[in-house]
């Protein structure tokens, strides 16, 4: 919402600032001299970036339009780069027309130069003309021409307009062939117009004919180069029509085990990579045998790592249980085939990267093969991967350290599918760390963190070795030492389990002191949060608060500190004590005011923290519901029930009075928890930049908040209607962290209770309130957990609105005639952070845009209803980041009407986020001319005296 509004405000601006600055840019452009006027070109793109709008795009390339027509060739060149860089704003001209029509002047000039710009010009601007028919008449002449640079412009240019045009590609696709048999053709202008034969993919014929044109290249013209640029436009070519990939993968294969020369090997090695990335599921086992014999024939190391991670690429996917199923005749286990013999063989290789490769295809196999034989092949697998763990760890090259994250990647997926074999290498894991160099501890240490969080048991086991390793990690002096603080302390908060020991929390505290810098405690305090260790969070927050810079950052960390000591007060909760708990709650959320207070104080309009404070909002609502209910719980023996309440229950025919007023309360507690539901259901669909295990907490605080609502309404309102069925299979899912494990936990145990009760008691006795109560204090023992999210954005995406017509001043509202139609258009932009769709993509965005009446200046006639408000929906679909759409608004009631335009987004698997933004517009519907006039006649009429109108009617 806060968005939303700041849009609707800053539009108005935004144009000014928008057209100051393309106003800055065009007195450059006019300068006399040339740096001036260059730099004001290049300037360009950045305006772009800023003003995305194509109001302010059109009229930009229209100057520079003008600047490509009128200045030197050098002005042209900058022109033609900023127009490539510019790619996505392209389709935001307006008048294609007028600017092709000044670019194209040039074609006519006599400077070969110029003409060669222009065609590069014409090629970058493909994608908005694939079908002027006077730019393919300008290639193709240009084509034939004597001079070598307008010829390789040309060749350019075609390229790209046979990418976008099918009649330009097969119009010109004779043309090429004939100059590439040409005899009078060099050979250097050869190898620039093969690859334009990667495009004529546009029709069957076309494809089939350019095939056969490479075909005969390839065969009668065996030069390195030639076959090389030929082979890689034929790989090209089979990508895009992909029925021909079986038969490029025997060419490639063919060559790869025929030709001698190591450059056409090479190529063959890095087509057949792309082919196993684009369609792994065509190789069928022939082609991954004739692989597997080449890699273990080749005595070539770099060949072998290239043949090497062309497999690794092909063990990830289906292939390679097509390699294993397709044995049907042979009865070699997966153990003897070529295969595994050359992974096994590779994982002891001296270079480092084939070594990688060859672990990753063994873990690969033993992952997917659930044969009984792999017995052996596990264990083969887990001594590859220690071998090279020992072979790395000791060595902090970034080559040995880029195979060390293989192998442990390896193992960790390993693991996981493989649990029997985790305590092994647990235990050789925590050995090596001893000997390691830091920048391998560290990588070890992520790896042990995965196992531990997959499988909790083996924690306890880490601690001594974590916690022995801690004490002499502060007296290293490398530059990996601050990382390794953290990573180690990561890992024995996972291993602990958020129940740190007072020993444990001593070793970091004193290592932290002698060694650490702040942004380290940071980051440790950070990962105690996020594990739920709180009462040390809260110490490490403490101490950090008077070390920042800004009171932004001081009031940032004080808010955490009260958030984590709230937590804290949570954890000393016991079963079964009912007034501790309330005591617990309240001293819970006396640090959470305060903390919420301090949190609203370090917000930025540059960074809202909105998502912080909707959590900790929902976080104190929900305690002080747990405890009303607690409260209502106590007041069945504070005020039970009268001694007419069941008379009162016949009476009335509702069963539950007789179980006096706790009814009526449980009712607006169970409405309580449900609201609180739907309310962290909005947070959730608000989140579209959170990621997955941010998302997965808020649905755990949701489904806890259903759970209490749906436990009340089983025991207490409904027990007869209240079904169990659709919470049956909670027990099964698999848990990604311990927070959501036990919760998980928290949530069966509830569950298996209130199923027990309802089938043997009627309500409502100190039984059922019992198990309420001990329902609210589980789940009030389970720490909770702040989430990557509440500390930091790996994502950012925002959407940035723009309504036409728009009022001249913010306050003025647009006028409309009643009897006519207003075309609202929405124009929108995308904006990305650094690290645009990490988590998930923008696949469409939906507008919704709603009108409502604010004023009346007319007379109340009798409108029919459906004409009194807008409210129209559309989804499009935004391309290179913009989108627009227009809308139809009908305004026939006289007055003034408030429109709202908001946005939302879906992503690819069809989920709908509420981003925003929300923008308004006010627009006043006046009366039109002729139904004004028609009005005032009619008044008149009605005024005259009554016998005129008597001897008027005759007529």
């Amino acid at each position: 919402g806060r968005a939303g509004a700041s849009t609707s405000a800053c539009y108005g601006e935004q144009e000014l600032d928008a057209n100051s600055a393309l106003m800055e840019l065009d007195k450059g452009l006019r300068s006399g001299k040339l740096g001036e006027q260059c730099e004001a070109v290049v300037l360009f793109p950045k305006l772009f970036q800023k003003y995305p709008f194509p109001i302010l795009i059109n009229s930009a390339f229209l100057k520079l339009a003008d600047i490509f027509r009128l200045g030197n060739n050098f002005l042209r060149l900058c022109v033609l780069k900023v127009t490539q860089q510019s790619e996505k704003h392209l389709e935001k001209i307006l008048n294609v027309d007028e600017f092709v029509k000044r670019v194209f002047s040039v074609i006519h000039s006599n400077d070969p130069v110029a003409r060669a710009i222009t065609l590069r010009m014409l090629g970058s601007l493909a994608s908005i003309i694939p079908e002027r028919k006077n730019a393919h008449h300008t290639i193709r002449q240009s084509l034939d021409s004597h001079d070598n640079v307008e010829v390789e412009a040309a060749i350019f240019a075609a390229a790209s307009f046979s990418a976008q045009s099918k009649d330009f590609a097969a119009g010109i696709c004779n043309k090429v062939s004939e100059m590439i048999q040409g005899l009078d053709t060099p050979v250097e202008l050869k190898l620039k117009l093969i690859p334009m034969l990667q495009h004529m993919h546009h029709d069957a014929s076309l494809a089939s004919s350019s095939r056969e044109l490479l075909q005969h290249l390839v065969n009668s013209y065996p030069s390195t180069p030639m076959v090389i640029v030929s082979l890689h436009t034929f790989t090209q070519l089979a990508a895009f029509s992909l029925i021909d990939i079986p038969k490029q993968l025997q060419l490639l294969l063919q060559y790869l085990k025929d030709d001698p020369r190591k450059a056409v090997k090479r190529l063959a090695i890095n087509d057949l990579k792309l082919l196993a990335k684009k369609a792994p599921h065509l190789w069928i086992r022939e082609n991954t045998q004739t692989l597997c014999e080449c890699a273990l024939t080749s005595p070539y190391n770099s060949l072998k790592l290239g043949m090497l991670a062309v497999l690794s690429t092909l063990s990830g996917t289906i292939a390679i249980k097509q390699y294993f199923s397709n044995m049907t005749g042979s009865v070699l286990p997966p153990r003897l085939t070529d295969l595994v013999k050359l992974a096994q063989e590779c994982c002891y290789h001296s270079n480092l990267a084939v070594a990688a490769h060859g672990v990753i295809v063994l873990s690969n196999i033993a992952v997917s093969c659930p044969e009984k034989d792999i017995v052996q092949l596990e264990q083969d697998t887990v001594l590859g991967v220690e071998s090279l763990l020992m072979l790395c760890s000791q060595d902090s090259s970034p080559s040995a350290q880029a195979t060390l994250k293989t192998a442990l990647t390896s193992l960790v997926k390993m693991l996981k599918s493989r649990p029997h074999l985790s305590q092994s290498a647990v235990e050789f894991l925590l050995g090596q760390l001893h000997l390691s160099c830091d920048s391998s501890r560290v990588l070890m240490c992520h790896a042990l963190a995965a196992i531990a969080t997959h499988l909790p048991v083996l924690g306890d086991g880490m601690l001594g070795d974590l916690v022995d390793l801690y004490r002499v990690a502060s007296h290293s002096s490398t530059g990996k030492q601050q990382e390794l603080l953290v990573s180690l302390a990561t890992v024995i908060f996972v291993a602990s389990q958020s129940s740190l020991s007072s020993d444990v929390k001593t070793v970091i505290k004193q290592q932290l002191e002698n060694g650490a810098n702040g942004w380290t405690v940071y980051r440790i305090a950070r990962q105690a949060s996020r594990m739920g260790c709180h009462e040390f969070s809260s110490e490490l927050y403490q101490s950090l608060r008077t070390r920042v810079a800004s009171e932004h950052f001081y009031f940032w960390l004080n808010s955490l500190k009260e958030f984590s000591q709230a937590e804290q007060c949570l954890s000393h909760v016991e079963d079964g004590d009912y007034s501790g708990a309330m005591s617990a709650i309240a001293e819970a959320l006396r640090s959470y005011q305060k903390g919420i207070a301090s949190l609203t104080a370090a917000s930025t309009p540059l960074s809202p923290l909105t998502f912080q404070c909707e959590f900790i909002k929902l976080r104190i609502d929900t305690l002080q519901a747990l405890s009303q209910l607690i409260c209502t719980c106590n007041s069945l023996k504070t005020s039970p029930p009268p001694a007419i309440a069941t008379t009162i229950a016949l009476t009335s025919g509702n069963d539950l009075q007789r179980c006096g007023r706790i009814s009526l309360q449980m009712k607006v507690c169970m409405d309580e928890f449900r609201s609180l539901a739907a309310r962290y259901a909005d947070l959730h669909q608000a989140s579209f930049d959170a990621d997955y295990a941010t998302l997965r907490n808020v649905e755990l605080q949701q489904q806890s908040c259903l759970l209490v609502s749906h436990v009340i309404e089983a025991l207490i309102l409904d027990p007869q209607a209240a079904s169990f069925q659709e919470y049956g299979t909670l027990g099964s899912v698999q848990t990604e962290s311990e927070y959501e494990r036990r919760m998980m936990s928290v949530f069966n145990h509830v569950l298996e209770e209130v199923e027990g009760l309802t089938k043997k008691h009627p309500p409502v006795s100190y039984l059922h309130t019992g198990c309420l109560c001990d329902a609210v204090i589980a789940l009030l023992k389970v720490p909770l957990s702040f989430q990557r999210y509440f500390f930091q954005k790996l994502q950012s995406t925002s959407i940035k609105l723009a309504l036409s017509p728009s009022p001249r001043t913010p306050s003025e509202p647009i006028p409309v005639q009643s009897s006519q139609q207003l075309t609202l258009k929405v124009e929108g932009v995308v904006q990305h952070g650094t690290t645009p769709g990490l988590f998930r993509k923008i696949q469409s965005v939906c507008l919704n845009v709603t009108s409502v009446l604010q004023s009346k200046t007319g007379p109340d006639y009798k409108i029919p209803l459906d004409t009194k408000t807008n409210e129209i929906e559309q989804r499009v679909e935004p391309h290179n980041d913009y989108f627009s759409t227009q809308f139809l608004l009908n305004f026939s009631i006289l007055g003034t009407h408030t429109v709202t335009v908001e946005a939302s987004v879906v992503d690819e698997s069809g989920t709908e986020w509420k981003t925003g933004p929300r923008t308004t517009v006010s627009v006043k519907s006046l009366e039109d001319p002729y139904s004004q006039q028609l009005r005032h006649q009619l008044q008149q009429s009605a005024s005259q005296p009554a016998p005129q109108r008597g001897a008027y009617s005759r007529f």
